[in-house]
């Protein structure tokens, strides 16, 4: 189980450091990690039954209290602060029946959020630890490996191991529930495909509520004995630029726009400790692969994974990248391209539905049996996105299956427009579309960009590469497009935004 990993690390190697804390300042031991976690498991069990709330950043007590949930015989539900933490928390409270939130005021204050019903906060634990507390988990770390592990989970590979929310970006989050074997399958698959355990230190600064960063910076450097450097901010470019010049991590994972940022506040020789980056939660632009070529002479290896396969399905082989691909399958998971028509097996080439079966695969959504119907048959869980496989077995992601629109009789890819549109503005400006519905056509392309853009003359390049039906029919500025905690663009407030303005011009 996950938690008894973190055990056997603590056993074998307790003076290694298993979290370096760059937010406070503060080193975690291996053996220091396993007390801190057994101390929050037993006051978790006095707090709830069954789950337990928990909105913490990426730090090292985010990670314990994650890892003392289990400890402690509870799921933890991860809470996404970055939008809306408020109505979040009480989202996941009337889904997931708990009450319980752990958290900090810290980021309370840091999000504006107020204390919420519930609340309980971590800082105010672990100043009021008793001696006898304090002593109980000592005598527990010191009990025989066996009994340890028996008191800290009941071995059931299949019992839960944490509740993520989906995005939201395009309808309610759903509660995913994921076990110990999704979450472990993940982990081993992903890390023997790319040779990762000779590795020692891997940069953390993901969200844990987002399943990028629980599996990949909080549990795998965890399981396989690594030092995490965590940070609590992923925007904040400067700051992590520096640690990675500063704390030399080998490992370097993250979302696109993050990995942009990074790159652009850093020197050459900056990045000189990191062995392997990997880009992952949204498509890595050309654009991004040429800056860390040109600026650090090294290469993007891109992934592609959802919260509901724990999340890695594919990634770039070390010794075969095809940049564009999202990789070949990681071991023990399956993937097929299912024809969106009649649900054959496509050809080699051929686009259709992602569909994906393997270990890492939830069973189910929680409490939505309807959804999970629509999205798990037979084992194989329905992505949303399309794609293709080439002859030689890599996958191609061609976009999400609802962001294609339907104008004039033709089916329009938003993810070639916004392709298009990229190409043609540069990577200097942040660029989307969205779709809104039209009473002739059925819907229109609205662009949006982050900053004024002569529409004309992008209108007129655009004609040179797309039809005349995919043609934006207006652009829309917003500075900051909104995202989602992975740094994903959130395109449900985004269209509700460009709705919005749309309507109060005709006001």
């Amino acid at each position: 189980m996950l938690q008894h990993r973190l055990i056997e690390w603590a056993r074998k190697h307790p003076n290694k450091l298993a979290i370096k804390d760059r937010a406070i300042g503060r080193d975690i031991t291996y053996s220091q990690a396993l007390l801190g976690a057994l101390i929050l498991a037993r006051r978790f069990r006095e707090l709830e039954r069954g789950r337990i709330g928990i909105m913490l950043p990426t730090s090292s007590g985010g990670a314990l209290a994650v890892a003392g949930a289990l400890m402690g015989g509870v799921t933890p539900v991860m809470i996404n602060y970055s939008t809306g933490a408020a109505k979040n928390c009480g989202y996941a409270q009337a889904q997931c029946d708990f009450r319980t939130i752990v958290t900090a005021r810290a980021l309370l204050e840091r999000i504006g959020c107020e204390e919420l019903p519930g609340m309980v906060f971590i800082e105010d634990i672990m100043a009021g630890l008793s001696r006898y507390e304090k002593l109980l988990a000592y005598l527990k770390s010191r009990l025989p490996l066996g009994r340890l592990k028996r008191i800290t989970g009941s071995g059931d590979l299949d019992s839960p191991a944490v509740i993520l929310f989906t995005s939201g970006s395009e309808k309610d989050p759903k509660g995913v529930q994921l076990t110990q074997r999704n979450i472990l399958s993940n982990i081993d698959s992903f890390s023997d495909m790319m040779d990762i355990k000779g590795m020692d230190r891997i940069l953390a600064m993901l969200p844990y509520f987002h399943v990028f960063g629980l599996t990949i910076h909080l549990w795998t450097p965890l399981c396989l004995g690594m030092t995490a450097i965590t940070y609590p901010n992923p925007l904040d470019f400067k700051v992590i630029a520096k640690l990675i010049k500063a704390e030399k991590p080998q490992l370097l994972v993250g979302t696109p726009i993050f990995l942009e940022g990074y790159a652009r506040q850093s020197r050459p020789g900056d990045f000189s400790s990191v062995e392997l980056a990997v880009s992952g939660a949204d498509k890595c632009p050309d654009s991004l692969r040429q800056l860390y070529r040109e600026k650090h002479k090294m290469e993007i290896f891109e992934g592609y994974g959802t919260t509901e396969t724990s999340p890695v399905i594919s990634v770039n082989p070390r010794d075969g990248n095809r940049p564009g691909s999202i990789g070949v399958p990681i071991p023990g998971t399956r993937v097929r391209i299912e024809n969106i028509d009649n649900g054959k097996d496509c050809a080699p080439g051929e686009t259709g539905k992602i569909m994906v079966k393997g270990e890492g695969v939830m069973s189910g959504y929680l409490n939505d049996v309807a959804e999970s119907h629509l999205r798990l048959k037979s084992g194989w869980y329905d992505t949303g996105d399309l794609g293709i496989l080439d002859e030689d077995g890599y996958l191609w992601h061609k976009g999400r299956h609802k962001r294609f629109v339907k104008i004039g009789g033709e089916m329009i890819s938003l993810v070639n427009v916004e392709e298009e549109l990229n190409a043609v503005i540069g990577a200097e400006t942040q660029c989307c579309v969205v779709e809104l519905p039209d009473a002739k056509r059925g819907a229109r392309i609205i662009a949006v960009t982050s900053q004024p853009i002569d529409g004309q003359e992008v209108a007129r390049k655009l004609a040179k590469q797309l039809p005349n039906l995919a043609l934006p029919k207006k652009y829309v500025v917003v500075e900051a497009l909104p995202t989602m905690g992975s740094g994903k663009i959130d395109f449900r407030t985004l269209t509700e935004m460009v709705r919005q303005r749309e309507n109060n011009s005709r006001d």
